[in-house]
């Protein structure tokens, strides 16, 4: 068995290398009996589970097409696709994580989170993250139509670009403090959001951060059972 991390994937119509990119992920670890976690921001946007368009057809024949291979797919959402839910899922037998949660392997304690929870210097953004995650105004978007879906999607990216711009770098990273509490009672950390693939020794403990997909790589993490007592190293995916 084979434990496949990834994050960031920003996946989108104008960008049709990276979909290519997870396509040629899955027809890579199809036959390896995979567990497949998506830590987040799969999806550049996602407008709610009743969008459609024909390369997302594409991604999801393909994910049909793993999970019947017998691997298994995960995901937790992100800042860019936290209105993605079961019904999506559910096509290709998916299974949705909550916000965090812990994998086993081997009796190694793994917490999986996007990534996001950690940036606690980043007031303005939780403050929003609070906001737009109520149940009840999450139900209301979902609930207008599609068309106002995807201007309000096009608004909160121009906004996340613009703000990128005037903050620091230190304040769009994870707390320490933060880390570790998400440390305290595991023995490692997996995520992403950061966009600064790294392993990191904190803590007495190890962090591990997953990279964004870029035009033509990606920085994600393999991890086999046997053999997780040993070094363990984040891995370049080309495409």
């Amino acid at each position: 068995m084979t434990y496949l991390f990834i994050a960031d994937l920003h996946l989108s119509p104008e960008h049709p290398r990276l979909v290519r990119g997870f396509l040629d992920l899955l027809a890579h670890y199809q036959n390896k009996n995979t567990q497949l976690y998506i830590l987040g921001d799969w999806f550049n946007a996602w407008l709610g589970d009743d969008y459609t368009a024909p390369w997302l057809d594409d991604v999801i024949n393909a994910l049909k097409q793993f999970n019947r291979a017998g691997n298994q797919v995960y995901f937790q959402v992100g800042n860019r696709d936290f209105a993605l839910g079961n019904r999506f899922l559910k096509q290709f037998n998916g299974i949705l994580l909550p916000d965090v949660d812990v994998l086993k392997i081997d009796n190694i304690q793994i917490r999986l989170e996007h990534g996001d929870l950690l940036c606690t210097d980043d007031v303005s953004y939780q403050k929003f993250r609070k906001i737009i995650r109520n149940p009840l105004l999450l139900g209301f978007i979902k609930s207008m139509p599609l068309s106002f879906r995807q201007q309000l999607a096009n608004g909160f990216r121009k906004k996340s670009t613009k703000t990128k711009r005037v903050k620091s770098y230190e304040i769009m990273d994870v707390n320490q403090h933060a880390v570790e509490q998400s440390l305290h009672s595991v023995d490692l950390l997996i995520h992403g959001h950061t966009h600064r693939p790294e392993m990191h020794h904190e803590f007495g403990k190890t962090r591990i951060v997953l990279g964004d997909w870029r035009e033509n790589q990606a920085q994600i993490l393999e991890i086999d059972p046997q053999q997780i007592h040993q070094t363990l190293k984040l891995k370049n995916w080309s495409y």
